[in-house]
């Protein structure tokens, strides 16, 4: 009886033994449809991949030579061959010097090119050969749907080149800027986005760019299933402009708004944008748009009103900012405010800001 358990007992091994050696090499061959879409994303995209260190230059209290202190790390991304990078506005915020790293371990000093703090991008340049430079392929962001897969790749807590995987959560949020204003149509995912990812691409399943991770929701700071993404069609429009211009190049209506508008907003119990004043030169001023006015006893007479142009509700300044960077200098749009209880009409051009 012992021999026939002892024989048992060998073949129960030996089976064992051959199932965990035919199932290591099937594993090895095998992969499901996401593995290898995940995998291809990743070898793919992670070349246009870069981390960035953000310095600053510091002078002790003790010695004249200022000392390179390190703030923090983020991420970015290859935007063409020509050595620009994208990333946040937030990842170089007050840096005096920018280091750029790309995946091959080399890294380059990085030239200031641009930024837009209201949408909380910035773009760099770099020295570097183009065969080093790998640019990022971009995608749509007006195809996204909810449940969408997305990846994103960047450099979590200074850990170099880390892909987490989720969906689409939800589309069309709003969060503050560097600036304080609103960002909107922000995409909102549950991929695992942690302090470093910052700047760092959102991907479809083609690997192409579909946002630009920005931000999370989170009370400890760590991941919590929520993070939030530029949508690529915005970061399209921006970019170019940082690139020739070094900002974004909103037109101007011709108007100064006045400052602390929620107050006076609060204080005559109104929506819209309140004229301070017109800019001479401008339609506004040439038109008649009238802006606040001292009166006997000390007492402000408000002005203007806008809260319509070309259709679109204007109750704050955020609508009006939104509305003005849909359009190009040149565009007449159509303005309507109001005015001693009268609702007026304006056919206003819109000119190109001035040059700082």
């Amino acid at each position: 009886m012992k021999l026939i358990e002892k024989l048992l007992l060998t073949l129960t091994m030996i089976s064992f033994a051959t199932l965990a050696v035919a199932q290591t090499q099937i594993y090895s061959e095998f992969k499901t449809n996401d593995e290898e879409n995940n995998i291809e994303v990743f070898k793919h995209a992670s070349p246009s991949v870069v981390h960035i260190t953000n310095s600053r230059l510091v002078r002790s209290f003790y010695s004249l030579n200022p000392q390179e202190v390190p703030q923090g790390t983020g991420t970015g991304f290859i935007w063409n061959e020509d050595g620009y990078v994208v990333t946040n506005f937030h990842v170089v915020q007050q840096a005096s010097v920018v280091t750029v790293t790309l995946q091959d371990g080399s890294s380059y000093e990085a030239t200031p090119v641009g930024s837009d703090p209201d949408k909380d991008l910035a773009v760099l340049k770099i020295d570097a050969e183009g065969n080093k430079l790998s640019p990022i392929s971009l995608g749509d962001s007006s195809l996204l749907e909810v449940g969408r897969k997305v990846i994103a790749i960047g450099n979590p807590f200074g850990l170099d080149t880390t892909m987490t995987v989720g969906v689409v959560s939800a589309l069309g949020r709003e969060i503050d800027s560097v600036s304080r204003r609103k960002i909107r149509d922000v995409i909102q995912t549950d991929a695992a986005i942690n302090p470093g990812n910052s700047g760092g691409p959102l991907l479809n399943s083609l690997g192409q760019l579909v946002g630009v991770n920005t931000a999370i929701y989170s009370p400890s700071g760590g991941s919590s299933g929520i993070g939030f993404a530029i949508p690529v069609n915005t970061v399209q429009r921006i970019v170019p402009e940082l690139i020739t211009y070094g900002r974004v190049q909103t037109p101007i209506l011709g108007i100064i708004q006045v400052p602390q508008p929620d107050y006076y907003r609060s204080l005559w119990d109104i929506e819209g944008v309140i004229v301070l004043d017109v800019v001479q030169g401008t339609d506004p001023e040439k038109l008649g748009m009238r802006g606040l006015q001292r009166v006997q006893r000390g007492r402000i007479r408000l002005g203007d009103v806008i809260f319509e142009i070309d259709g679109q509700a204007i109750a704050n300044e955020d609508d009006y900012a939104n509305v003005m960077e849909q359009h190009r200098a040149g565009d007449v749009v159509e303005v309507k405010t109001l005015l001693d209880n009268s609702i007026m009409t304006y056919n206003i051009e819109l000119r190109a800001p001035p040059n700082r």
